[in-house]
Protein backbone atom coordinates (compact mmCIF):
# COMPACT_ATOMS: atom_id res chain seq x y z
CA UNK A 1 0.00 0.00 0.00
CA UNK A 2 2.41 2.20 0.94
CA UNK A 3 4.72 1.73 -2.47
CA UNK A 4 1.19 2.37 -4.24
CA UNK A 5 0.87 5.76 -2.26
CA UNK A 6 4.47 6.48 -3.07
CA UNK A 7 4.64 5.90 -6.67
CA UNK A 8 0.99 7.92 -6.95
CA UNK A 9 2.86 10.96 -5.57
CA UNK A 10 5.62 10.34 -7.80
CA UNK A 11 3.39 10.60 -10.64
CA UNK A 12 1.16 14.05 -9.11
CA UNK A 13 4.56 15.28 -8.79
CA UNK A 14 5.84 14.47 -12.32
CA UNK A 15 2.84 15.93 -13.99
CA UNK A 16 3.07 19.29 -11.97
CA UNK A 17 6.22 19.40 -12.67
CA UNK A 18 5.65 18.93 -16.69
CA UNK A 19 2.41 21.28 -16.27
CA UNK A 20 4.49 23.78 -14.62
CA UNK A 21 6.99 23.66 -17.43
CA UNK A 22 4.23 23.94 -20.10
CA UNK A 23 3.03 27.04 -18.33
CA UNK A 24 6.68 28.75 -18.40
CA UNK A 25 6.67 27.68 -21.84
CA UNK A 26 3.15 30.00 -22.58
CA UNK A 27 3.92 32.57 -20.32
CA UNK A 28 7.47 33.00 -22.28
CA UNK A 29 5.64 32.64 -26.22
CA UNK A 30 3.20 35.38 -24.67
CA UNK A 31 6.17 37.77 -23.50
CA UNK A 32 7.88 36.79 -26.81
CA UNK A 33 4.98 37.98 -28.89
CA UNK A 34 3.95 40.76 -26.72
CA UNK A 35 7.21 42.30 -26.66
CA UNK A 36 7.48 41.71 -30.39
CA UNK A 37 4.53 44.04 -30.17
CA UNK A 38 6.61 46.70 -29.04
CA UNK A 39 9.46 46.18 -31.19
CA UNK A 40 7.75 46.47 -34.32
CA UNK A 41 7.18 50.37 -33.50
CA UNK A 42 10.86 50.45 -32.07
CA UNK A 43 12.12 49.70 -35.53
CA UNK A 44 11.35 52.94 -37.14
CA UNK A 45 10.55 56.65 -35.19
CA UNK A 46 6.77 56.94 -34.82
CA UNK A 47 5.01 60.08 -35.97
CA UNK A 48 1.67 61.38 -35.21
CA UNK A 49 -0.73 64.71 -35.87
CA UNK A 50 -4.14 65.92 -35.39
CA UNK A 51 -5.68 68.17 -37.27
CA UNK A 52 -8.87 70.25 -37.76
CA UNK A 53 -10.05 69.67 -41.39
CA UNK A 54 -11.65 72.30 -42.68
CA UNK A 55 -8.42 74.66 -42.00
CA UNK A 56 -5.65 72.55 -41.43
CA UNK A 57 -5.02 73.64 -38.49
CA UNK A 58 -2.41 71.46 -36.63
CA UNK A 59 -3.55 70.37 -32.85
CA UNK A 60 -1.12 67.87 -31.72
CA UNK A 61 2.21 66.46 -33.62
CA UNK A 62 4.76 64.48 -32.76
CA UNK A 63 7.58 64.18 -35.65
CA UNK A 64 5.04 65.08 -38.31
CA UNK A 65 7.23 65.75 -41.04
CA UNK A 66 9.05 62.80 -40.30
CA UNK A 67 9.03 60.40 -43.91
CA UNK A 68 7.43 56.37 -43.51
CA UNK A 69 5.50 54.22 -45.47
CA UNK A 70 2.12 54.57 -45.08
CA UNK A 71 0.38 50.82 -45.95
CA UNK A 72 -3.04 51.18 -46.85
CA UNK A 73 -3.65 53.79 -45.85
CA UNK A 74 -2.56 55.16 -49.47
CA UNK A 75 -6.14 53.58 -50.28
CA UNK A 76 -7.88 56.75 -49.06
CA UNK A 77 -5.75 59.03 -52.01
CA UNK A 78 -6.73 56.00 -53.87
CA UNK A 79 -10.40 56.19 -52.79
CA UNK A 80 -10.08 60.50 -53.31
CA UNK A 81 -8.90 60.15 -57.13
CA UNK A 82 -11.16 56.94 -57.77
CA UNK A 83 -14.36 59.64 -56.80
CA UNK A 84 -12.80 62.48 -58.65
CA UNK A 85 -12.98 60.75 -61.70
CA UNK A 86 -15.33 57.59 -62.61
CA UNK A 87 -18.85 58.02 -61.34
CA UNK A 88 -20.03 55.12 -58.78
CA UNK A 89 -22.00 53.98 -61.33
CA UNK A 90 -19.68 52.94 -63.62
CA UNK A 91 -19.55 49.14 -63.73
CA UNK A 92 -16.05 48.17 -63.84
CA UNK A 93 -14.44 44.75 -65.66
CA UNK A 94 -11.92 43.40 -63.06
CA UNK A 95 -8.53 42.97 -65.26
CA UNK A 96 -6.05 40.26 -64.85
CA UNK A 97 -3.27 42.67 -63.23
CA UNK A 98 -5.83 43.16 -60.16
CA UNK A 99 -6.99 39.21 -59.70
CA UNK A 100 -4.91 37.92 -57.05
CA UNK A 101 -2.92 41.21 -55.92
CA UNK A 102 -0.73 40.02 -52.84
CA UNK A 103 -2.33 41.11 -49.67
CA UNK A 104 -5.27 42.21 -48.43
CA UNK A 105 -8.19 41.19 -50.96
CA UNK A 106 -11.85 41.10 -51.58
CA UNK A 107 -10.66 38.29 -53.88
CA UNK A 108 -11.78 39.69 -57.26
CA UNK A 109 -11.94 37.66 -60.13
CA UNK A 110 -10.58 38.38 -64.04
CA UNK A 111 -13.27 39.31 -66.09
CA UNK A 112 -16.24 40.09 -63.62
CA UNK A 113 -17.71 43.30 -62.92
CA UNK A 114 -18.59 45.33 -60.04
CA UNK A 115 -19.54 49.01 -59.90
CA UNK A 116 -16.78 51.56 -58.84
CA UNK A 117 -18.67 52.70 -55.67
CA UNK A 118 -18.73 48.43 -55.30
CA UNK A 119 -15.02 48.60 -55.82
CA UNK A 120 -14.65 51.67 -53.49
CA UNK A 121 -16.47 49.79 -50.60
CA UNK A 122 -14.20 47.05 -51.17
CA UNK A 123 -11.06 49.22 -50.73
CA UNK A 124 -11.98 51.36 -47.64
CA UNK A 125 -13.90 48.83 -46.18
CA UNK A 126 -11.76 45.97 -46.42
CA UNK A 127 -8.61 47.12 -47.89
CA UNK A 128 -8.64 44.91 -50.90
CA UNK A 129 -5.59 45.47 -52.95
CA UNK A 130 -7.06 44.19 -55.73
CA UNK A 131 -9.96 46.70 -55.38
CA UNK A 132 -7.14 49.23 -55.64
CA UNK A 133 -5.22 48.23 -58.71
CA UNK A 134 -9.05 47.73 -60.44
CA UNK A 135 -9.73 51.25 -59.72
CA UNK A 136 -6.32 52.33 -60.86
CA UNK A 137 -6.54 50.62 -63.97
CA UNK A 138 -10.63 52.07 -64.92
CA UNK A 139 -8.67 55.58 -64.08
CA UNK A 140 -5.91 55.86 -65.85
CA UNK A 141 -4.95 52.48 -67.67
CA UNK A 142 -2.56 51.24 -65.50
CA UNK A 143 -1.23 51.38 -61.93
CA UNK A 144 1.76 53.68 -62.71
CA UNK A 145 -0.35 56.50 -64.55
CA UNK A 146 -2.64 56.38 -61.86
CA UNK A 147 0.25 56.85 -59.43
CA UNK A 148 1.09 59.73 -61.53
CA UNK A 149 -2.10 61.03 -60.55
CA UNK A 150 -2.14 60.35 -57.15
CA UNK A 151 1.10 62.24 -56.93
CA UNK A 152 -0.17 65.49 -58.88
CA UNK A 153 -3.27 65.66 -56.53
CA UNK A 154 -1.34 65.25 -53.49
CA UNK A 155 0.57 68.03 -54.15
CA UNK A 156 -2.85 70.14 -54.95
CA UNK A 157 -3.75 69.11 -51.02
CA UNK A 158 -0.62 71.01 -49.65
CA UNK A 159 1.77 67.27 -49.41
CA UNK A 160 4.99 68.25 -50.01
CA UNK A 161 7.07 65.52 -48.95
CA UNK A 162 5.31 62.42 -50.59
CA UNK A 163 5.47 60.10 -53.51
CA UNK A 164 3.31 57.69 -53.95
CA UNK A 165 4.52 54.53 -56.61
CA UNK A 166 1.22 52.76 -56.39
CA UNK A 167 -2.39 52.64 -55.33
CA UNK A 168 -2.79 49.73 -52.54
CA UNK A 169 0.62 50.80 -50.42
CA UNK A 170 2.33 47.49 -50.75
CA UNK A 171 5.90 48.16 -49.48
CA UNK A 172 7.95 50.22 -51.71
CA UNK A 173 11.05 52.29 -50.44
CA UNK A 174 9.72 54.81 -53.41
CA UNK A 175 6.38 54.78 -51.78
CA UNK A 176 6.66 57.06 -48.55
CA UNK A 177 4.49 60.12 -46.96
CA UNK A 178 4.53 61.96 -43.35
CA UNK A 179 1.68 62.03 -41.12
CA UNK A 180 1.13 66.01 -42.15
CA UNK A 181 0.59 64.87 -45.60
CA UNK A 182 -1.66 62.40 -44.99
CA UNK A 183 -3.64 64.63 -43.07
CA UNK A 184 -3.66 66.71 -45.53
CA UNK A 185 -5.09 64.60 -47.85
CA UNK A 186 -7.38 63.34 -45.54
CA UNK A 187 -8.94 66.05 -44.58
CA UNK A 188 -9.40 67.45 -48.79
CA UNK A 189 -10.87 63.45 -49.15
CA UNK A 190 -13.59 64.76 -46.64
CA UNK A 191 -14.77 67.76 -48.69
CA UNK A 192 -16.37 64.78 -50.71
CA UNK A 193 -19.61 63.31 -49.18
CA UNK A 194 -19.32 59.90 -50.91
CA UNK A 195 -15.92 59.27 -49.69
CA UNK A 196 -17.14 60.34 -46.16
CA UNK A 197 -20.41 58.46 -46.65
CA UNK A 198 -18.02 55.28 -47.62
CA UNK A 199 -15.69 55.78 -45.09
CA UNK A 200 -18.06 55.49 -42.52
CA UNK A 201 -19.90 52.82 -43.33
CA UNK A 202 -19.56 50.08 -41.04
CA UNK A 203 -20.79 46.98 -43.09
CA UNK A 204 -22.45 46.69 -45.95
CA UNK A 205 -23.64 43.80 -48.56
CA UNK A 206 -22.77 44.30 -52.04
CA UNK A 207 -23.50 42.56 -55.49
CA UNK A 208 -26.02 39.58 -56.07
CA UNK A 209 -25.23 35.71 -56.66
CA UNK A 210 -22.59 34.71 -56.81
CA UNK A 211 -20.85 37.91 -57.09
CA UNK A 212 -22.60 38.26 -53.96
CA UNK A 213 -20.08 40.19 -50.75
CA UNK A 214 -20.44 41.34 -47.27
CA UNK A 215 -17.82 43.84 -46.24
CA UNK A 216 -16.83 44.55 -42.62
CA UNK A 217 -15.48 48.04 -41.81
CA UNK A 218 -11.83 47.14 -40.19
CA UNK A 219 -11.72 50.27 -38.56
CA UNK A 220 -12.43 49.85 -34.35
CA UNK A 221 -13.26 53.46 -33.96
CA UNK A 222 -16.39 53.58 -35.78
CA UNK A 223 -19.02 52.39 -33.57
CA UNK A 224 -17.23 52.79 -30.34
CA UNK A 225 -15.67 56.16 -30.60
CA UNK A 226 -17.89 59.19 -30.10
CA UNK A 227 -18.11 61.15 -33.40
CA UNK A 228 -15.82 58.56 -35.20
CA UNK A 229 -16.71 59.01 -39.06
CA UNK A 230 -13.44 57.51 -40.36
CA UNK A 231 -11.08 56.58 -42.11
CA UNK A 232 -8.41 53.96 -42.98
CA UNK A 233 -5.99 51.13 -40.98
CA UNK A 234 -2.92 50.10 -42.51
CA UNK A 235 0.14 47.51 -42.28
CA UNK A 236 3.38 46.46 -43.44
CA UNK A 237 6.53 44.65 -41.92
CA UNK A 238 8.48 48.23 -43.33
CA UNK A 239 5.50 50.48 -42.26
CA UNK A 240 4.46 48.82 -38.68
CA UNK A 241 0.76 49.63 -37.32
CA UNK A 242 -0.76 52.93 -39.15
CA UNK A 243 -4.19 54.21 -38.21
CA UNK A 244 -6.42 57.66 -40.24
CA UNK A 245 -8.54 58.65 -37.72
CA UNK A 246 -11.70 60.87 -38.26
CA UNK A 247 -14.41 62.29 -35.31
CA UNK A 248 -16.64 64.74 -35.55
CA UNK A 249 -18.25 66.64 -32.32
CA UNK A 250 -19.66 70.19 -31.94
CA UNK A 251 -19.07 71.78 -35.51
CA UNK A 252 -15.46 70.22 -35.14
CA UNK A 253 -14.10 67.85 -37.71
CA UNK A 254 -10.53 66.34 -36.60
CA UNK A 255 -8.62 63.96 -38.90
CA UNK A 256 -5.61 62.45 -36.70
CA UNK A 257 -2.67 60.33 -38.06
CA UNK A 258 -0.36 57.61 -36.40
CA UNK A 259 2.06 55.82 -38.17
CA UNK A 260 4.30 53.26 -36.95
CA UNK A 261 2.39 52.47 -33.48
CA UNK A 262 2.01 49.32 -32.12
CA UNK A 263 -1.05 50.87 -29.94
CA UNK A 264 -2.62 52.90 -32.78
CA UNK A 265 -5.91 52.61 -31.20
CA UNK A 266 -5.19 53.81 -27.60
CA UNK A 267 -3.00 56.66 -29.49
CA UNK A 268 -5.28 57.83 -31.84
CA UNK A 269 -8.47 57.75 -28.85
CA UNK A 270 -6.40 59.74 -26.50
CA UNK A 271 -4.99 62.40 -28.74
CA UNK A 272 -8.55 62.99 -30.44
CA UNK A 273 -10.52 63.19 -26.89
CA UNK A 274 -7.82 65.42 -25.89
CA UNK A 275 -8.00 67.48 -28.74
CA UNK A 276 -11.42 67.83 -28.17
CA UNK A 277 -11.21 68.55 -24.87
CA UNK A 278 -8.81 71.42 -25.14
CA UNK A 279 -10.39 73.29 -28.55
CA UNK A 280 -13.81 74.62 -29.73
CA UNK A 281 -14.85 76.36 -33.43
CA UNK A 282 -15.20 79.98 -33.29
CA UNK A 283 -17.00 82.23 -35.67
CA UNK A 284 -14.23 84.16 -37.59
CA UNK A 285 -16.22 87.46 -37.15
CA UNK A 286 -16.34 86.87 -33.32
CA UNK A 287 -12.68 87.10 -33.00
CA UNK A 288 -10.82 90.14 -32.86
CA UNK A 289 -8.40 91.81 -35.53
CA UNK A 290 -4.87 90.28 -35.69
CA UNK A 291 -2.21 92.94 -34.12
CA UNK A 292 1.29 92.26 -33.82
CA UNK A 293 2.80 88.68 -31.83
CA UNK A 294 -0.92 87.37 -32.23
CA UNK A 295 -1.48 84.05 -34.08
CA UNK A 296 -2.75 85.68 -37.32
CA UNK A 297 -5.67 83.71 -38.92
CA UNK A 298 -5.60 84.81 -42.83
CA UNK A 299 -10.13 85.03 -44.27
CA UNK A 300 -11.08 85.44 -47.44
CA UNK A 301 -14.17 86.85 -48.50
CA UNK A 302 -15.62 85.49 -51.38
CA UNK A 303 -17.88 88.08 -53.98
CA UNK A 304 -20.87 87.68 -51.60
CA UNK A 305 -18.71 88.98 -48.57
CA UNK A 306 -18.64 85.26 -46.69
CA UNK A 307 -15.61 84.60 -45.06
CA UNK A 308 -13.67 81.45 -45.93
CA UNK A 309 -12.98 79.37 -43.28
CA UNK A 310 -16.03 80.41 -41.70
CA UNK A 311 -15.05 79.12 -38.10
CA UNK A 312 -11.60 78.68 -37.06
CA UNK A 313 -9.99 75.89 -33.91
CA UNK A 314 -9.58 77.77 -30.86
CA UNK A 315 -8.57 76.62 -27.54
CA UNK A 316 -10.62 76.84 -24.98
CA UNK A 317 -8.27 78.04 -22.52
CA UNK A 318 -7.50 81.60 -24.33
CA UNK A 319 -4.97 82.71 -26.85
CA UNK A 320 -3.50 85.63 -28.49
CA UNK A 321 -5.22 84.85 -31.99
CA UNK A 322 -6.48 87.16 -34.35
CA UNK A 323 -7.92 87.53 -37.87
CA UNK A 324 -6.63 89.33 -41.18
CA UNK A 325 -9.05 89.68 -44.12
CA UNK A 326 -8.63 89.44 -47.58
Amino acid sequence: MNRQRRGAAECLLRIAAVAAAFCTLVAAAVSLFFHAGRAEAAAGASSAVVIEASTGRVLYAESPDARAYPASTTKILTALVALENLPLGLEVEIPACAAGVEGSSIYLKAGERLTVEELLYGLMLRSGNDAAAALAVAVAGSEARFADMMNERAKECGAANSNFVNPHGLHDENHYTTARDLALITAEAYKNADFRRIASTRSITVGEGESRRYFANKNKLLGTFDGANGVKTGFTTKSGRCLVGGAYRDGMQLVSVVLNRYDMWEATRSMLNTAFDAYEMKDVFSLPAAESGCRAVEVKLDDKGNPHPAAYPVKKSGENIGVVLS
